[in-house]
């Protein structure tokens, strides 16, 4: 009796076995498929560097040559002869450091953290080296370094629901009605608190073409905290672009093929340092994106000193001409974490009447038109989904010229 018992185990056991060996070798060649494929993207994006610098956050940052960028895996940039120069700066472009000295409301320089470790040379592109758990966050090798659909705040909607369903929220300012090339402006730069990974927190302008279906163009900058994208809760800057309402094209900062760096000392992606304290020391940065009317490509320039590069204008369609839509301001992800409002913070976590030291602002908004002029725009409009939750307050003076305070803390006691 006690023999077949074991036998019968036995056999058993080696069924089960034999049914659950298959199973277990396609697991292992799944992970192994997918290794190979992680680390074939990282190959591609990681160049061979120059020399590489240990950042105190942790990051490395390659120093990379110029030609050898990841914007040359681009097949109509096989031959390209870089732009080493905008031919032309828009007119009307003033030093903010003088500004914001004669004002009250001072505010202080601002630099990138890996500078404290060194610099990299002439020649050579500072590049955030992208490491195999940076990969293996996203959803897929190929929606690494892409924002997800449906995340342009849309003002005027009718629907504020279909405004909820991504689960993205704004405080914006906004001009339309005109054709713009280019817009500038001076953003305060926080730490906001975020609640979950899989949520962000951004404060950046965006320069738009097309309507807002599946053929939108996008150009974005600003800073960010995204633990999802760089796995901490640093304050970076950002770079983003898109010529399909971010389905297929498009990418955060250097992570495809696109933009074209030619400055050796901001890296895209890297740590700001340091950051404003709640009514403690203030600091914010500058950024100005504008369309080079001789060559039409887009430049971005990072405050006074950094022409970082530019976006060809072949990548877009709309954006090739113009721009129809300026917008500035904050975005979260709100993923309802509980069923809940999240409590990811916009800006500084406070809201705009708390005015300055304590909640985040952008001064000196302006936007470049047909004859490559920066001025004040005109018709500002302010939209934002839940102003219980975060909410946008514009106005003027002599200092700032067009300003707004803008943020939140999401989830209180009006925004449960």
């Amino acid at each position: 009796m006690g023999g077949d018992f074991r036998r019968a185990v036995v056999l058993m056991g080696m069924i089960f076995f034999l049914g659950l060996f298959p199973l277990l070798c396609v697991g292992r060649i799944g992970i192994s498929r997918q290794r190979l494929e992680v680390q074939k993207h990282l190959n591609r994006l990681n160049k061979p560097a120059f020399k590489s610098i240990k950042s105190p956050d942790g990051d490395v940052i390659d120093c990379v040559h110029m030609a050898h960028q990841p914007a040359f895996d681009h097949p109509f940039l096989k031959n390209h002869t870089v732009q080493m120069r905008p031919s032309y700066h828009p007119e009307g472009l003033f030093d903010d450091s003088k500004v914001s000295s004669k004002s009250k409301a001072k505010t202080n320089s601002i630099t990138q953290l890996w500078h404290l470790s060194g610099r990299c040379p002439e020649g050579t592109v500072p590049i955030r080296r992208t490491k195999h758990e940076d990969v293996l966050r996203a959803s897929s090798v190929k929606r690494f370094g892409k924002k997800k659909h449906r995340t342009i705040p849309k003002p005027r909607s009718a629907d504020p629901d279909l405004m909820n369903e991504s689960g993205h929220q704004h405080a914006i300012a906004y001009v339309q009605g005109d054709k713009y090339y280019g817009a500038k402006a001076t953003i305060n730069v926080w730490e906001p608190k975020i609640q979950q990974a899989n949520e962000f927190s951004l404060s950046q302008l965006w320069i738009l073409g097309g309507s807002f279906g599946e053929d939108l163009n996008s150009i974005e900058a600003g800073w960010q905290v995204s633990p999802d994208l760089y796995g901490d809760n640093n304050t970076r800057l950002f770079t983003y672009w898109t010529s399909d309402a971010y389905q297929a094209t498009g990418c955060y900062n250097l992570l495809c093929s696109g933009f074209i760096q030619i400055n050796s000392e901001i890296a895209m992606g890297a740590s700001i340092f340091p950051v404003s304290g709640y009514r403690g020391s203030q600091y914010d940065i500058s950024i100005l994106v504008w369309k080079d009317p001789k060559e039409g490509h887009w430049w971005m320039q990072f405050g006074n000193d950094y022409v970082l590069g530019y976006w060809p204008s072949f990548l877009f369609s709309y954006l090739a001409d113009s721009a129809s839509m300026i917008e500035w301001g904050g975005e979260v992800v709100n993923s309802q974490p509980d069923g809940q409002h999240t409590s990811t913070q916009m800006g500084s976590g406070h809201f705009p009447e708390e005015g300055f030291g304590k909640s985040s602002y952008f001064r000196n908004i302006q936007v470049v038109d047909g004859s490559n002029n920066l001025r004040a725009p005109k018709g500002i409009g302010t939209f934002t989904e839940q102003s219980n939750c975060y909410d946008v307050q514009n106005g003027n003076n002599g200092d700032w010229g067009n300003f707004f305070y803008y943020g939140g803390p999401g989830k209180n006691p009006n925004c449960p």
